[in-house]
């Protein structure tokens, strides 16, 4: 595959995100375009592994679906036990404010056990508005310790879950994206390995690169749980045009065989000009190339 794309003739890009400006790339192949958007701190490999779901949709394309359409939570939103009380006054707001049956999703950090057990107890009695916490943690060891102490399903990132010995004991479902796990064939064979339902969360930048996401999620053999949320920014900057943006309005997102094409007059509003920024990014492309 890396001889059909032209890693120098890559569209640099920048949009605002919730995080600050971010930075990424459009490869185009033989078949259409791809996003690469490896987070600012990723090292060639998980740059490579970008790079490799970036080339999936444009070159041998995505595997087949087995929905069209995939459910997708309304808001994210990270409670930490050191703030929970005022973390948990938010979410709850934020539940009181949802409709048709939409859901939330939470993130847990497990800096201590005790502590994470006693924020999803609270989030507990939000159930169904929250359907499911995400366990922000380095080991299965202290995600089975949390989850073997409350009643509502957890996950964990599939980089965890590949070190653990008991997957199943440690979370209730995995979290997948694209992008991080080197495309959609490879995260579905991650998620095959830990036995678990899956939850897709969407990392990319654009409709591009979360058209991946939701490939992904709608090839999973079992899917429990709305993935997302989609990100915030989409509505008021997106690479597409209007009718194909995953902005997400509404509960579902549409799987297509292969993601938008970008728009000429909006990519050009956000493409990136700059001689230093360009060749920084098409040097990590080709690292990228050689490191796959």
């Amino acid at each position: 595959m890396r001889t059909l794309i032209d890693f120098r003739a890559a569209r640099v890009f920048a949009v605002p995100t919730s995080d600050g400006l971010r930075v990424g790339a459009l490869v185009e192949g033989p078949q259409g375009w791809g996003e690469f958007s490896p987070p600012p701190d990723a090292d060639d490999a998980l740059a490579a592994r970008w790079l490799t779901a970036a080339m999936e949709p444009s070159t041998v394309g995505w595997p087949d679906a087995v929905r069209g359409q995939v459910p997708v939570a309304a808001a994210r939103i990270a409670v930490s036990p050191s703030s929970s009380g005022t973390d948990i006054e938010h979410v709850q707001a934020v539940a009181d404010r949802l409709t048709n049956g939409e859901v939330l999703r939470c993130v847990v950090p497990v800096d201590d056990v005790e502590a994470a057990v006693r924020v999803i107890r609270d989030l507990s009695r939000m159930a169904p508005a929250v359907d499911i916490v995400e366990l922000s943690c380095d080991s299965a060891d202290s995600a089975e310790a949390v989850r073997s102490r409350v009643d509502m399903p957890v996950a964990v990132d599939s980089e965890v879950l590949a070190r653990a010995a008991r997957p199943a004991q440690a979370a209730d479902a995995v979290i997948l994206s694209s992008g991080p796990l080197g495309g959609v064939r490879r995260a579905l064979r991650r998620a095959e390995l830990t036995g678990l339902p899956a939850l897709v969360n969407l990392v990319a930048l654009t409709s591009i690169g979360v058209a991946g996401d939701v490939a992904l999620a709608a090839s999973v053999p079992d899917l429990r749980y709305p993935c997302g949320p989609v990100p915030s920014w989409l509505a008021e900057v997106d690479l597409v045009s209007a009718p194909r943006s995953l902005s997400g309005a509404g509960a579902f997102l549409p799987a297509a065989p292969t993601p938008a094409s970008p728009d000429a007059a909006r990519l050009a509003r956000c493409e990136v000009t700059d001689p230093a920024t360009l060749e920084r990014w098409r040097a990590l492309l080709q690292r990228a190339g050689e490191a796959r």
